[in-house]
Order: structure tokens, then C-alpha cells, then sequence
């Protein structure tokens, strides 16, 4: 078993062989001219109140079939969703002004109109296909440790030396801050040593690193240290060692207030860390078509809620996909949102192959498919404009933004 799973977490997300027509040099990375989004004002505006429950409000998705339909958006209306809030540490936010430039206008694809019914709680489909990362060799290495598990409940995917992405929802309802996020956190994985060289039980150091240094003498016991379920994990078991968020950006397609439904195309979110780690991160790509990616699979990891503190992987093939979302049947319980979804593709004019996250899990959704309701485990697509907005949060300009 240990060495199928090998076989399938390693080998089949860089598929090679022919499909149909589709030869190994269509998968490739394509760089592209990226549009420019420049930061034009920066606003203070009040202190979120941090009270909203987590969940999310998307209540409108519309059907595959209307999308085609529906007219492209004007530059205006994409700058004004690409415009952002930033909330930081202190509970202090701003929202920033953007102009997008050098951009092509395309027809759109996807956007929220038509109510749908209340969403299942389970998003298993058949038989649950998913796997638990447990062994060391690959819970610790490369892609497995760029997953990260956030102190509200929800899953991210390392992107830089300082900077995790997740999805919106996991921080933000739509309409406000959620509980718990005003002190967010966000932890990576570890091992604990198995046997010796425990500290002695009770000392300050001991308890200090059980929360990556952050328990002083005196204080109760990190909740955190504690698996989803309330048990101790156990010694050999997967562990967190926990960082604070610094800031937290999300763009106005999302976070609409009291203005507007938030738009599911924008439920993505990017977190600085207080401080850096020293962790192999996963670069962001641009989501190709479905016809370009082997064998049409996509792949994502992240700490499903029904297995505790395990981390757990799966693959599956995209069912459809719109100019912003790409509707799939990949198995996934809740605490998996957030998580980066990714591909191995080749690079150019290079032998080896290379993962970067094309798309951010954002979970389950109801969607009128020529006028039955179809349900998906849904993932918002990083387009050209959302990795040129993504790009600038992690640089603060837009001058190392031009290709992607």
C-alpha cells in the first residue's frame, strides 16, 4: 500500500503519455504578459467588529449555461472588485483604490445571479478517495509542506517566505470579520520526536516550544496544540508550530459589506506572516484550460475536519470550468477550503517538471446547470488579473509582475 501511494502521489500528477490529440508539449507552463494592477489611494476606514460566524454568504451561483451569456464586465466594475481591504494585526483596516492597465477585455464567463438551495454538509461524492499524508518522508518534504492549517479552522498554501494564501470565506463572511480572525494564526507542520529527548514535563522551555515559543510561564496550555477533535496528539504525530498573521488582504469582489452579495470569483485571501519561515514555498501559474492539463486532473491538500490533524491529499478530474471557477468532483470535507490547488506542468524549453497553485479550494456549491441544480466542490481560478492583484500584495509594487 505505502508503495502505491508512492507511485500515486509522485507519478500521476506528471502524466506524460498522449491523450486523444494532446501531445507532452501542450503541458507545459506558458509564461504570458500579465495586465498591471497599480495601487492608486489608500483609505482608513473603522475597525472591523470581528463578530460574524464562519460561513460563508454566497447564497447566488449562476448556472454553467447563463455564463456565456452574460456581458464582460467593464473596467470600472473590475477595478472596483480588484480594489482591497487590508486588516491588520492591531484591528486597524484600509481600503485601497487600484487601476488596472494594459488589459484585454475578454467576454466573461461566470458570475452570481440566481439563488440556490441550502448547501449539503458532506462533500464526499461515492467512494471517499482521499488520502492521509502520515508517513514523515513526505509529510515534511516538498509539496506536502507548503499546506497550512489556520487558527479558524480553514486550510492555506504557502506562496512565499511571509505570505500564505487561502480562501476569503475562511477570514471573511462577506459582510465582516469573522470570530477569531482579529488574533489569527497560522500553523505550519512538524514532527514531534518520537521517545527521547523530551523536555521535562511542565517546564517553561518544554511549553514553549509546544507553541512555537509563544506560551509565557504561567499561562493555560495552547488550544491549539490539541487535534480537531479535543486529544492530545500523540507523540510521532503531526504538530503546528504556530505564527501570527500580520495583515490580511482581501479584495472588495468579496468583501462587499453591506453593499452587495459577495462574489464567489473573489473568495481568495492572502495572509502575511508576522514572521518568516524558513519552508520550500509553492509559486502561483496561471489556470490553464481543462484541455491542458494532464489528464485533466487537479491536485490539492489540506486538513479535512473528519480526520483531525492528519493532512489529506487527493487528485481528481474537472468536471467543467468558467473563465473564474473550475467545477470538480474532488472529495473534501470542511477545513479543507482554502487550500491551493495545484498542477505539475513542464517548463519551457527545460526537462524537468514543476507544481505551481493554479486555483484556491473554496468548497461546496450549488449551481443551475440548464435548470437543474447540480452540486460541485467548486475553486476559484487564478486568472491573469487575480495573479497580477496577488502579485502585488506579496511585493507591494507591481514591477516583478509582469509575466506569469
Amino acid at each position: 500500500m505505502e508503495n502505491m501511494l508512492f507511485w500515486l502521489i509522485f507519478f500521476t500528477p506528471g502524466w506524460t503519455f498522449i491523450v486523444g490529440s494532446t501531445v507532452e508539449q501542450d503541458f507545459m507552463w506558458h509564461l504570458r504578459k500579465i495586465p498591471r494592477i497599480v495601487s492608486e489611494r489608500t483609505f482608513h476606514l473603522t475597525s472591523p467588529t470581528f463578530e460574524a460566524d464562519a460561513k460563508m454568504l454566497v447564497n447566488r451561483v449562476c448556472g454553467i449555461e447563463c455564463q456565456k451569456e452574460l456581458p464582460a464586465p467593464s473596467l470600472p466594475e473590475l477595478e472596483d472588485s480588484l480594489s482591497y481591504e487590508t486588516v491588520f494585526e492591531n484591528g486597524t483596516r484600509t481600503l485601497t483604490r487600484v487601476k488596472v492597465q494594459d488589459l484585454v477585455l475578454e467576454p466573461a464567463q461566470n458570475t452570481t445571479t440566481k439563488g440556490a438551495p441550502v448547501r449539503r454538509k458532506r462533500q464526499v461524492y461515492g467512494t471517499d478517495s482521499r488520502f492521509s499524508i502520515l508517513d514523515k518522508r513526505f509529510l515534511t518534504n516538498f509539496p506536502f509542506s507548503t499546506a497550512v492549517k489556520l487558527s479558524t479552522g480553514c486550510s492555506g498554501i504557502l506562496i512565499s517566505p511571509k505570505h500564505v494564501l487561502t480562501a476569503a470565506h475562511c477570514v471573511h463572511d462577506g459582510k465582516d470579520y469573522i470570530k477569531g480572525s482579529k488574533k489569527l494564526r497560522v500553523g505550519l507542520l512538524k514532527m514531534r520526536n518520537k521517545g527521547g529527548g523530551k523536555k521535562r514535563r511542565g517546564s517553561k522551555r518544554s511549553r514553549r516550544e509546544a507553541n512555537g515559543g509563544g506560551l509565557r510561564e504561567g499561562t493555560k496550555e495552547n488550544p491549539w496544540e490539541r487535534s480537531g477533535r479535543g486529544r492530545r496528539v500523540a507523540d510521532g504525530r503531526p504538530s503546528f508550530r504556530w505564527t501570527r498573521v500580520k495583515s490580511t488582504h482581501i479584495p472588495k469582489g468579496w468583501a462587499r459589506g453591506g453593499s452587495a452579495d459577495a462574489v464567489l470569483d473573489y473568495d481568495y485571501a492572502l495572509l502575511e506572516l508576522k514572521r518568516a519561515h524558513n519552508k520550500r514555498y509553492m509559486e502561483l501559474g496561471i489556470s490553464p484550460a481543462i484541455k491542458k492539463m494532464p489528464g485533466g486532473m487537479i491536485h490539492f491538500s489540506g486538513f479535512d475536519n473528519d480526520r483531525a490533524d492528519q493532512l489529506v491529499y487527493r487528485f481528481c478530474s474537472v468536471s467543467d470550468e468558467s473563465s473564474d471557477l473550475l467545477y470538480q468532483y474532488c472529495d473534501a470535507e470542511s477545513g479543507s477550503t482554502g487550500s491551493g490547488v495545484y498542477l505539475r506542468l513542464k517548463e519551457p524549453d527545460k526537462k524537468n517538471w514543476k507544481r505551481k497553485i493554479i486555483a484556491v479550494y473554496s468548497g461546496h456549491q450549488w449551481v443551475d446547470v440548464h435548470g437543474v441544480e447540480k452540486d460541485y466542490n467548486v475553486a476559484v481560478r487564478i486568472t491573469p488579473l487575480k495573479y497580477a492583484q496577488i502579485c502585488l500584495w506579496v511585493h507591494g509594487n507591481d514591477a516583478s509582475c509582469a509575466y506569469g
